[in-house]
């Protein structure tokens, strides 16, 4: 192959893998600019600035374990994590209960006052009842919050915390597929974080303990 051809060729091939490191440069930074707009609904850890919280949130009327209604009033006045599953879960549910309870204990005094919301999205099979059996359970937190509804009311609830969720297969043995995102929410109600229970105690509590004291 004459000098020439060789040299032009090289430059094409050497145009070609610049033009498709550009290409994987821009792909891989719209997917990460993505995954951090969506973070809470994919359930990984994100903290909102100051000037922008996350519009997570908002008005509910739901029924507690205790058979009484609740609505998002609960919230105001103390800092809260609020996430979403149901009785029926083999894994996420029961780690990340015992996930919270481990990082209550890791904030010592500052998590004394911390309070945990559980909302089913399985209002078929999690009525009172079951929700308060469910969390009595040995090795469980005490105090969890547990909140059912109609299919409607947890809809609303579940759309107003960016969570997704659906029904996944027939008869007594289906499971519901959701969102993991355990959102952290503040005195005035509005969400400043999001935390996932793969972090682990020692960071979900550095990440509350650095929250808390932006306010």
């Amino acid at each position: 192959m004459p000098r020439r051809t060789v040299i032009l060729f090289a430059a094409a091939v050497c145009g070609m893998a610049l033009a498709l490191a550009l290409i994987t440069v821009m792909v891989v930074g719209a997917r990460d600019r993505a995954g951090t707009a969506g973070a809470g609904a994919a359930g990984t850890s994100y903290v909102a600035a100051s000037e922008d919280q996350p519009r997570v949130g908002g008005p509910f009327t739901l029924t507690d374990q205790n058979g009484r209604p609740v609505t998002e009033a609960m919230l105001e006045g103390r800092w809260s994590l609020v996430f979403f599953g149901f009785t029926f879960c083999p894994d996420y549910c029961p780690t990340t209960l015992a996930m919270l309870e481990a990082t209550r204990r890791e904030l010592g005094d500052q998590g004394k006052d911390l309070q945990f919301v559980f909302i089913t999205v399985d209002p078929g099979r999690d009525g009172p009842a079951e929700m308060k059996a469910y969390l009595d359970s040995e090795g469980f937190p005490p105090g969890v919050v547990g909140l059912t509804g109609t299919p409607e009311q947890i809809a609303a609830a579940a759309k107003a915390y960016a969570v997704v969720y659906e029904k996944v297969g027939e008869g007594e043995a289906y499971t519901m597929n959701h969102s993991l995102a355990i959102w952290l929410m503040g005195p005035d109600g509005r969400s400043r974080a999001s935390l996932n229970h793969q972090q682990g105690p020692e960071a979900a509590a550095r990440m509350i303990r650095t929250v808390r004291a932006r306010g």
